[in-house]
């Protein structure tokens, strides 16, 4: 299991990360969101090995990530700007992982070569930003690693790339049981890969659950109602819209619960609709003060 406890790191008395907690379970897909700035790369930069914390643990398995080669070793890491050295070929890049990375298996990357649209003999640095995210998952799916830790790891592709990588990813957690965190701002396909999420604001973990129950958790009641008749006060209201008679409105409960709340009101029109991810997310941050504004009005 990846867990940071009480995680706290300071750049010049700024704390872009202030006593965050994290817990991804081995196995899953875990997506990390959060606004610009929330502190997404630091934590990543902690769970790489790069930065150490100023208090507070990052631990695999129990062991601190800082200067373990051992736990370093069992991590595969595709950041958003990819690393390659100048002058190198995605086969020069190959022969160096191999030399770091016990598992790196070249037969593997011989066969990798089907899936992606790039020469191994090319010259990383005359790559496009897409080709260049291809080289980087090219080498590090044949690592075999045990942990994947990506951060926005399809920008730049194109759409029948993006679902080509994700078919890999997901297959090498079929197949090895692979732990994956990715860090992505584009939620509607986190939504369709992650089991687990985390959001986090200002330095800290503000919510993390299974994404199913999280959804569960959450619910948009789309209703028309009598005139004589109000929303029910007893149920936690999140946000609240309306269209003419149809009004819309989030509450923090579970779908069941809403439903019978309002039918006791015969309404003309009542549906529950699952909310998405982005909509989660939103109205999550809302609570906590980044509520989406129409500066126009």
């Amino acid at each position: 299991m990846i867990e940071a406890v009480n995680v706290v790191k300071r750049f010049d008395g700024f704390a872009a990360l202030n006593q965050f907690n994290m817990h991804v379970p081995d196995g899953s897909v875990y997506g990390l969101i959060g606004p610009n700035g929330a502190g997404k790369s630091t934590i990543i930069r902690h769970l790489t090995g790069i930065y150490r914390p100023d208090s507070g643990e990052v631990t695999i398995d129990g062991s601190p990530v800082y200067e373990n080669n051992d736990i370093k070793k069992r991590i595969g890491y595709i950041a958003d700007e990819v690393f390659f050295f100048p002058q190198a070929t995605t086969a020069d890049m190959a022969r160096f992982y191999k030399g770091i990375y016990p598992r790196f298996d070249s037969a593997r990357f011989e066969k990798l070569k089907a899936a992606f649209e790039i020469s191994a003999d090319q010259p990383i640095r005359k790559l496009s930003r897409g080709q260049q995210k291809q080289s980087a998952f090219w080498t590090v799916l044949a690592m075999h690693p045990e942990i994947l830790i990506l951060d926005e790891p399809v920008d730049g592709l194109d759409p029948v790339m993006r679902r080509q990588i994700w078919s890999l990813l997901l297959d090498q957690v079929a197949a090895e049981g692979t732990t994956i965190l990715v860090s992505s701002h584009n939620l509607r396909e986190l939504e369709d890969v992650c089991d687990h999420v985390g959001i986090i604001q200002k330095g800290s973990m503000m919510l993390e659950r299974d994404l199913t129950e999280l959804q569960d958790q959450i619910v948009k009641i789309q209703v028309v109602l009598p005139e004589e008749a109000d929303v029910p006060v007893d149920l936690p209201l999140v946000h609240e819209s309306s269209s003419g008679n149809l009004k819309e409105l989030i509450f923090r409960c579970d779908r069941e619960t809403a439903l019978d709340r309002f039918k006791m009101l015969s309404p003309a029109y009542l549906e529950a609709v699952p909310l998405s991810l982005e909509e989660i997310f939103i109205h999550e941050l809302g609570g906590a003060g980044y509520g989406v504004e129409n500066i126009l009005l």
